[in-house]
This record gives structure tokens, sequence and C-alpha cells, in this order.
């Protein structure tokens, strides 16, 4: 039986997916502290409490809005990302504790 704070490999595999794509890799880090990674682009919303704006991700990347859409979409559905829409924006905040289970689960292997 795994202890309630372990990640099922289910939803591990889910998070390594899409963790090894780079460019997703790459959102991700930008995530772990946004105000640094979009420093060059005014907030929209506190970026302490939602993260960043979707439109400065695809900004920052350099994609196409749609690529950036589908990126997010993964990340989302492995659990790695939160969105929360501001106005008309969408924003994207990393779940700390979903990578931490994700780092727990692969350092314990």
């Amino acid at each position: 039986m795994q202890d309630s704070g372990a990640i099922e490999p289910d939803a591990l595999i889910d998070a390594l997916k899409a963790l090894a794509n780079p460019v997703r890799l790459e959102i991700v880090q930008w995530l772990r502290d946004p105000e640094a990674a979009f420093a060059d682009y005014e907030p929209i919303a506190d970026r302490a409490e939602v993260g960043a704006c979707v439109s400065h991700i695809q900004a920052k990347s350099g994609l196409a809005q749609s690529t950036i859409s589908s990126y997010m979409g993964t990340l989302e559905r492995a659990g790695l990302v939160h969105p929360t829409r501001v106005g008309k924006w969408t924003h994207y905040r990393l779940d700390e504790d979903r990578m931490r289970r994700v780092g727990d689960a692969i350092g314990s292997s």
C-alpha cells in the first residue's frame, strides 16, 4: 500500500510524459518562479497567486498560440499546473505539491 502522499503509478507516468517534451519542461521551469521568468512582461494579475498569463508564456516561447494551448492542456491533465481565469486571460500556476511528489517518486526508485 502506498502512503497518502505518494503519487499513483499512472499519474507519475502521465507527469513524466508531459515533462518529456523540452518546451513543456522549460515552461514548468519558468512557472517555478514566474516573477523572475516573466519580469519583462507587465503582469495582468498577481503572479504569486495565479501564475503566469498564457499570452506571456506564448510570447516568451515564441511558439504559436495553438501549440502553447496544447502544451498547457497536457501539463494540466497531468496535474502539474492549475489554470485560473482573470478576465479574458488564463493564467497557469505550477502545482508545487504535485511536482514534489513526482520528484519523490523518482528519487525513491
